[in-house]
């Protein structure tokens, strides 16, 4: 989102630099960027409350002397007799509607605060109306929606709508809307996607003299996806999806009418609101202890009471009482978080953190046993995201996610297992074996906590010339494990490629046993490999493309296999990035061997070229053909 400096430092009395708010931004964990005096924002998803003037200013409060943007229209408004009907209020439980009838269509030159908002951002102006919704929305932070009252006739209603609909927005795009759609309806006609876009038969245009303005909270998961799924460019679906304050209302369609009345002349104004469900105060207990434990500094309660009243909480006898705005805080970790973040993470005083080596710490523990059985036979650990979109019966719901299509605990590592195999198989990996070691939860009249090893394999069992003609099934996990878990625990799953749009043949096996299965037999385990001494530090994939080659060996004597197997697999240069087999044949009759090798060569800053790979190449065939029985057929030197 994009903030002027002018409308910022307008509001704050001291009148800081540009850089000096950066810095604050910055503290408070605000990204952005500058350019022309303009701050380009970037907000985490859930602080849906910084998305305006207003929701900055905030913040910034606890720095600052600072005033809102609260002039408002303060007088009695008549209430607003309209034929409404809300058949989602479990989604939007609380909506409200100002009807302003203009004297006359004179509007004069925009000023103020609304002529700043065009003239220092260069925004598109539209018609008067929707030129003021979108200035609100921008100080504000609550987006609203302007009909044309001319054209709202009869009853107007909030509903779902399930199937294939046609509409077209006010900005002329014709969609098929598909599926369960949250619309509002005029006359059975959909004229809004609701918190997404209106519709164009009534929208407002430049003679538009009467209006109805539609100011809505929406829940984020009734709107959010609708703006991708249609392809539609959405101011308003930005930030209902990020949450809105559903207690704002009045005061903003206040504001709205005042920034009219800085216009026009108004001969009528109604208003009527709707509040479906009751407003729960969210109310924290004060434990500053706690606080100080969690951060690890120590703060007076004068401190503490000082910090929060700055950003708006209100304390009590009973609590901190949480800002409407503040959909974010929920517990007293959010509540450290926002005392850190108006200390600065920079100035907590840093603690020595002591971490214990791992093998001295788990050698004995059966974890660290079955990763490294794992491990040894050739497996890649993984970790998944622990929270998923996916529901079911005993599934546990997060209150306050902070991706609200992943606000489930997971059951099983069944389904993130899938995603990691299918995720390198369409990269064309042919030997698929990992594992995942992970905490899973259900929810049976109490909280139930399992500690489980998930495994998922598919393709050859190894890239080496023994291993390459052979498949992964479950005959090989019964292999690895049938020593350490009895018998009767380990239920392999052959995962059905039909069930997840795989068009590939091989099979696919998956397995899930609780750590507590094991026997005592998996403490014996003498581990082949060991953790490495080395922290090895990640290296970006290139942007470069890639080069492969093939070289086909046969092999006269099975001694020598093992030793070209190492001379290549130790083969060391900066551009060959991986090598593998990729066929290997055994003639019973001759009982020569023939291995294909393929060679993937890619430069971490240039892309590389014919030459250099041909270098390297012939080099390393003037190393193989030292070995005694090997040939390169075809090769002349």
């Amino acid at each position: 989102m994009k903030i002027a400096y002018k409308h910022l430092i307008e509001r704050i009395h001291s009148k800081p630099s540009i850089e000096d708010i950066s810095d604050k931004l910055f503290q408070l964990g605000h990204e952005h960027e500058i350019n022309d005096e303009i701050f380009d924002m970037e907000f985490t998803p859930n602080r849906g409350d910084c998305l305006s003037v207003n929701g900055i200013l905030r913040d910034l409060a606890v720095f600052y002397d600072v005033c809102l943007y609260d002039e408002r229209y303060e007088e009695k408004i008549e209430s607003f007799d309209l034929d409404f009907i809300n058949k989602a209020c479990k989604d939007c439980p609380t909506i409200s509607f100002l009807k302003i009838d203009l004297e006359n269509y004179e509007i004069q030159p925009y000023k103020d605060e609304l002529k700043d908002y065009f003239n220092d951002l260069d925004a598109n102006k539209n018609n008067f109306f929707t030129d003021v919704s979108n200035y609100v929305s921008y100080e504000t932070g609550q987006p609203t929606h302007c009909y044309d009252a001319s054209k709202v006739e009869g009853n107007l209603s909030l509903n779902y709508v399930n199937g294939s609909y046609n509409f077209e927005t006010l900005l002329g795009k014709k969609l098929d809307l598909k599926g369960k759609n949250l619309v509002f309806s005029c006359k059975d006609q959909i004229i809004n996607l609701a918190g997404v876009i209106g519709g164009k038969n009534t929208s407002c245009s430049v003679d538009t003299s009467s209006v109805i303005v539609e100011c809505a909270y929406f829940k984020p998961d009734a709107i959010i996806g609708k703006s991708l799924k249609y392809d539609l460019s959405s101011e308003a679906a930005h930030k209902f999806e990020r949450n809105t304050d559903r207690n704002c209302h009045e005061l903003v369609l206040r504001r709205f009418l005042k920034i009219v009345l800085k216009h026009s002349k108004v001969k009528n104004i109604e208003m009527v609101s709707y509040n479906y469900t009751e407003f729960n105060k969210n109310i924290i207990p004060i434990n500053i202890d706690l606080i100080n434990k969690i951060i690890g500094i120590k703060i007076s309660k004068e401190e503490y009471t000082n910090y929060l009243s700055k950003l708006g909480f209100i304390l009590t006898n009973l609590g901190v009482e949480v800002p409407s705005y503040r959909n974010d805080i929920r517990t007293q970790n959010d509540i450290a978080e926002e005392i850190a973040r108006i200390i600065g993470y920079d100035n907590i005083p840093l603690t020595e953190l002591k971490i214990t080596n791992y093998e001295q710490k788990y050698g004995s523990n059966n974890e660290y046993k079955i990763k490294r059985l794992l491990i040894d036979n050739g497996f890649n650990e993984v970790i998944n995201n622990p929270f998923v979109k996916d529901s079911c019966k005993t599934a546990i719901k997060i209150d306050n996610p902070l991706d609200s299509n992943k606000s489930f605990l997971r059951t099983n590592l069944k389904n993130s297992l899938i995603e990691n195999l299918l995720f390198n198989e369409r990269r064309q990996k042919d030997s698929i074996k990992l594992f995942e070691l992970s905490d899973i939860y259900t929810y049976e009249k109490s909280i139930n906590k399992k500690r489980v090893l998930g495994i998922i394999v598919s393709g050859r069992i190894g890239k080496n010339y023994i291993d390459f003609s052979k498949k992964l099934n479950e005959k090989y996990l019964l292999s690895i494990l049938k020593k350490y878990v009895p018998e009767d625990k380990i239920v392999l799953d052959n995962v059905s490629r039909n069930s997840i749009n795989s068009k590939l043949k091989t099979e696919i096996v998956f397995l899930q046993i609780e750590l507590d299965d094991f026997n005592l037999d998996i403490q014996k385990y003498k581990e082949l490999s060991t953790p490495p001494k080395i922290f090895k530090k990640y290296i970006p994939v290139s942007d470069f493309p890639s080069s492969s080659r093939d070289l086909s060996f046969s092999i006269e004597e099975n001694s020598q296999l093992k030793t070209l197997e190492n001379l290549i697999l130790n083969y060391k240069n900066d551009l060959l990035k991986d090598c593998y087999v990729f066929d290997y044949y055994k003639n019973n009759k001759t009982q020569i061997n023939k291995v294909g090798y393929r060679f993937i060569f890619q430069s971490q800053i240039k892309t590389i070229t014919d030459e250099e790979v041909d270098t390297l190449i012939d080099d390393i065939i003037s190393k193989c053909l030292k070995i005694k029985s090997v040939k390169l057929p075809g090769y002349k030197n």
